[in-house]
């Protein structure tokens, strides 16, 4: 995308022009419609919601919403699909991508050495499902919870949370352990060429370790 189209955007949520001199800009992958570490996934419709909910929405870390943690804002977001890559449940891989950006100040320059040395780099999210369907019988668990498992498998079939009518995506946060493996900062959509497979066993390997302690993971914070 050309600059000027970028800076177009991104001057539509400041109160004066700023030039690209004055601004950071880097690219996120906010979720996908992969099982994540909670054994929870965004359905595609969710994601369409996101994509619009998430304009203008900052980003800070840690979800901590106490604090004036604000470190930058989402100006464009666009949903990018991989025909040739597939889910965990054999759907075609959809991420969230979204553009934000920060004004350079003395105060994050080291903040921004760290994202782009990838020290700061993954991301988590924060929104308001309103369905929670269960993967094995259908049922919306949010009003009549069923009796299957996330993390187990029925028939060979594993049990996860379909996440769907999002009714507000409140913030996204940098954070240490996302739950959605895919979720971070990245330069280029599909720049990195990893093992699919072995990176989403290692996600789910680590749910069950925490589940298994009695721990809830917690890095995902949706609501």
């Amino acid at each position: 995308m050309e600059e000027n189209t970028l800076l177009e955007k991104l001057n539509s949520f400041t109160r004066r022009t700023h030039t690209l001199d004055e601004v950071y800009i880097f690219s996120v992958i906010l979720c996908d419609n992969e099982v994540d570490r909670d054994f929870e996934k965004f359905s595609l419709n969710a994601l369409k919601s996101l994509k619009e909910l998430f304009i203008g929405k900052t980003g800070i870390f840690e979800h901590n919403t106490k604090e004036n943690t604000q470190t930058a804002r989402i100006f464009e977001t666009e949903l990018i699909t991989d025909e040739s890559r597939l889910t965990a449940d054999n759907e075609p891989y959809t991420c969230l991508k979204a553009n934000a950006y920060m004004i350079r100040t003395s105060k994050n320059e080291d903040l921004i050495k760290e994202i782009d040395g990838g020290i700061k780099k993954e991301i988590s999210v924060s929104c308001s499902a309103g369905r929670k369907t269960c993967s094995i019988c259908g049922s919306d668990i949010s009003k009549k919870p069923c009796s299957h498992k996330k993390s187990k498998s029925y028939n060979g079939k594993l049990c996860f949370v379909i996440l769907d009518d999002i009714s507000d995506a409140y913030e996204w946060s940098f954070v240490s352990v996302p739950a959605q493996v895919n979720a971070g900062v990245t330069k280029r959509f599909g720049n990195e060429k990893e093992n699919i497979r072995n990176e989403f066993l290692s996600g789910i390997s680590d749910g069950i370790q925490l589940l298994e302690k009695g721990i809830p993971d917690l890095s995902c914070y949706k609501l």
